[in-house]
């Protein structure tokens, strides 16, 4: 039977892939449970296993660019750890990553071979994690990397859009910046798909697919919690300055997935009414 190692199961994509990960043999470590950036205690939780996710991030965006060592620490050593140790085993690798590896200049979606070229201390720790990954375990790991996640386990923009409508008759949203929505359930089922699949190490784009703003998820937000889309108005990113800048274009394509015979994660809109219709969006 195969064993499977997540770290950072505590998280709210970690949760979804132990609900994914249902009725196999499963560790899920959270950060309480095991610190990512000790190599010898990585080596000792990783034994036994056949998979290892690397569900785990230091994503406070902001804070990363005052504690770009402490962000490193997770998203970088932690990756290598992880990928020492799953050479190590001679076991698979998923490492978990982000569409802020680029520079967010695209006008098309970012494939999968696009060179790295972060803005961000965040996309920096995360892009060097990526490059551990390939040198210490190259053949038996993929990097999945995914951007605008939601989900029922964590703080995330729709659950905020919902918090702030209860309170505010109006929410501004940047109509500057396109992604790709991407529920966390989603992305969860498509790691396992991989997994079970004969799929090649590499590197994999793990977004719900289409375009949106973050003003079109925010309208698609409430709409699908029964409020009035009206409510949500226009800015751009001028209005809300922050210490990391953001990528204005995150979108990701995924031949990758094509190439390896599976199907990519299906549109945002289907995946948000799936996830409004399960309760995932929490009431207003």
């Amino acid at each position: 039977m195969t064993r499977y190692l997540i770290a950072g199961a505590a998280g709210m994509l970690g949760r979804d892939l132990q609900s994914a990960l249902a009725g196999r043999e499963v560790t899920a470590l959270g950060r309480a449970d095991l610190d990512v950036t000790d190599l010898s205690a990585v080596t000792d939780a990783a034994a036994g296993h056949d998979v290892i996710i690397n569900a785990s991030a230091y994503t406070k965006v902001d804070d990363a660019e005052s504690h770009e060592d402490a962000a490193y620490a997770v998203n970088a050593v932690g990756a290598r750890n992880l990928a020492a140790a799953a050479s190590a085993q001679q076991a698979r690798l998923v490492q978990v990553s982000t569409d802020y590896v680029f520079n967010g200049s695209a006008t098309l979606p970012y494939a999968e071979n696009t060179p790295r070229d972060p803005i961000s201390a965040y996309g920096r720790t995360k892009g060097a994690g990526e490059e551990f990954v390939l040198a210490e375990n190259p053949d038996r790991s993929f990097i999945v990397r995914t951007a605008w996640l939601y989900g029922a386990h964590g703080p995330n923009f729709a659950t905020t859009m919902l918090r702030l409508a209860g309170s505010h008759e109006t929410v501004s949203v940047v109509n500057d910046q396109l992604g790709q929505p991407t529920w966390t359930a989603d992305l969860a089922d498509q790691i396992v798909a991989l997994l079970d699949s004969d799929a090649p190490a590499g590197i994999y784009h793990g977004t719900n697919s289409g375009v949106a703003s973050w003003y079109d998820f925010a309208r698609a937000v409430f709409a699908a919690a029964g409020l009035d889309p009206e409510r949500v108005k226009p800015t751009d990113s001028s209005q809300f300055v922050r210490p990391a800048p953001r990528p204005s274009y995150s979108v990701l394509g995924h031949d990758a997935w094509k190439l390896a015979g599976l199907e990519p994660m299906r549109d945002w809109n289907a995946a948000l009414a799936a996830a409004a219709q399960q309760g995932v969006l929490g009431k207003v």
